[in-house]
């Protein structure tokens, strides 16, 4: 399972965007009113886009790792383990993450084209208007990243839970292996040979 190397990455991801949520969350009243509106525009405004660029990073590693992660996942997956077990919800809601996470790729690629339409019509123009563009990319992505801090964790247990089983099998069918192998061995060893005879007592000589 080549993917398995993925999914601390998207455990860290799951665990950074919520960071990323809970420390504006935690400020984010203190600049506004009784009514819930914002009164230090510009603190508020800071604030959103720092949480924003924050949660954008992570989603950007769950679209360099999920896509294989989930790949894998499917393949490994038995028709039983969406029944019933430990991770059958979890694998439930693989359909929808794989719904954010085609999303939030073909966003991202639209950005990047942007990106490149601006670089083509007007040359230099990326240096001065880049951040801009960026911090309206951070915030649209915001949807993505919320979906993600959502529904990723069912991804991260399935696949570790996947994964744990099969190092399981494989585990039990190296000791079943290294059995047969050792019972091999004993059968074909040749056989003890047998003990030489006790000598008897010397026959009685002839009287003349």
């Amino acid at each position: 399972m080549p993917w398995r190397r993925h999914i601390p990455a998207l455990a860290a991801a799951v665990a950074g965007i919520r960071q990323a949520s809970d420390a504006w969350d935690a400020v984010s009243d203190s600049f506004c009113d009784a009514a819930g509106r914002p009164v230090d525009e510009q603190e508020y405004g800071d604030g959103k886009v720092k949480r924003d660029a924050e949660a954008w990073q992570h989603v950007e590693v769950f679209l360099d790792h999920g896509p294989e992660v989930l790949a894998g996942v499917y393949a490994a997956a038995r028709s039983t383990d969406y029944a019933e077990g430990p991770v059958s919800e979890d694998l439930r809601w693989l359909r929808s993450i794989d719904t954010t996470l085609e999303n939030a790729g073909r966003f991202q690629r639209e950005w990047e084209q942007i990106l490149v339409l601006m670089d083509a019509s007007m040359p230099g123009s990326r240096q001065l208007y880049e951040g801009r563009a960026k911090e309206e990319r951070n915030a649209d992505g915001w949807h993505y990243a919320d979906e993600l801090a959502v529904r990723g964790p069912a991804l991260v247990r399935a696949a570790a839970h996947l994964v744990g089983r099969a190092d399981t099998e494989q585990s039990v069918r190296a000791r079943a292996a290294l059995a047969r192998s050792a019972a091999g061995l004993r059968g074909a060893l040749p056989a003890s040979p047998p003990p030489a005879p006790t000598p008897g007592p010397p026959a009685p000589g002839r009287s003349r």
